[in-house]
C-alpha cells in the first residue's frame, strides 16, 4: 500500500498548509477590489441572510453548506463556531440567538481571527468573540455550550477524533452538533495520495462516510440525522460528496 501524504507528514505540517492556505484567502479579503469574489458565499446562502455582512466576510466564505439553516438557533444560546474564518456563519448565528445570546468562533488561523473581529467592529455585533485555537483544544469550559456549528473544516484537521471528543466535551447535555462536512460515498483506492493542493481544499482529508459517523459514536454522540448530502465535483476524487447533518450528545 503506497504511504499517503498526509501519514508521511506530521499533524503539525498538515495544519501549517492548512493555516498557510486560509490565512492566504484572509489576505486576499482584505484588498481592495472593484468585483469581489463572493461566489462561494452567493451559492450556499440565500441573500436575505447574507444582506449587511461585510463583503470582507462574504470574499472568505470557503464552506460547503450552511450549517446555521440546518436547524433552529434559539435565543440566548452559547453558539460555537469550530473554524469560524472570516466570522460569516458566527454574524448569521449571532442574529439567530439575539442579544441574550453568545456566538464565539474557533480559527486557528491568525489572519483569519484579525479579519473576523474586524468584520465584528464593522457590524458593530457584541455578542460575538472569537478566539485563536485548533479545534482539539479549545479555551472554552466544559459542558458550556448548546450548539456547535461547522462548515467544511472537520475535514481539513488531521486528528478528526480529538476534534469530535471536544465538541463533546464542551456541549451541554442534549446539546447539538450543527455540520457541513466533505465526506466519500465509498473508501478511496488503497494507492491514491492526496496532494497538498487537494487537502487544503478539503477533498483529501475527506472519509468514508461510514468512519466518519463510527468517529463521532466514539466520540460519545448518540445519534446522527442527515439533512443532506450532495455530489462535489473533483476531477481527483469522484466519490466526494458535500454532507450535511446534526449529532446529539445525550441529554
Amino acid at each position: 500500500m503506497a504511504t499517503t501524504e498526509k501519514t508521511a507528514r506530521t499533524d503539525e505540517q498538515v495544519r501549517d498548509e492548512v493555516r498557510e492556505h486560509y490565512g492566504a484567502l484572509a489576505r486576499r479579503s482584505t484588498g481592495c477590489c472593484d468585483d469581489a469574489e463572493t461566489a462561494v458565499a452567493e451559492s450556499l446562502y440565500d441573500q436575505g441572510q447574507t444582506e449587511g455582512l461585510p463583503t470582507e466576510a462574504l470574499q472568505a466564505a470557503a464552506g460547503c453548506g450552511n450549517p446555521t439553516a440546518l436547524g433552529s438557533l434559539r435565543p440566548g444560546e452559547t453558539v460555537v463556531d469550530f473554524g469560524s474564518g472570516g466570522g460569516i456563519d458566527c454574524f448569521m448565528a449571532a442574529r439567530a440567538v439575539g442579544p441574550t445570546g453568545r456566538v464565539v468562533g474557533i480559527d486557528m488561523t491568525q489572519d483569519m481571527i484579525d479579519l473576523a473581529r474586524g468584520n465584528a467592529a464593522k457590524l458593530g455585533v457584541a455578542n460575538t468573540e472569537f478566539h485563536l485555537a485548533v479545534m482539539e483544544d479549545t479555551p472554552l469550559e466544559s459542558a458550556s455550550v448548546d450548539v456547535i456549528i461547522s462548515n467544511c473544516v472537520i475535514c481539513l484537521a488531521p486528528d478528526k477524533d480529538a476534534v469530535f471528543r471536544e465538541a463533546f466535551r464542551i456541549l451541554k447535555p442534549g446539546g447539538r452538533l450543527y455540520v457541513s462536512d466533505m465526506i466519500l460515498s465509498k473508501p478511496l483506492p488503497s494507492d491514491f495520495t492526496p496532494s497538498s493542493e487537494s487537502w487544503v481544499s478539503c477533498a483529501g482529508g475527506a472519509e468514508d462516510k461510514a468512519i466518519y459517523q463510527a468517529r463521532l459514536a466514539n466520540a460519545g454522540f448518540e445519534r446522527l440525522e442527515p439533512i443532506s448530502e450532495v455530489p462535489y465535483e473533483d476531477e481527483e476524487i469522484p466519490d466526494l460528496f458535500s454532507f450535511s447533518y446534526v449529532a446529539y450528545k445525550p441529554a
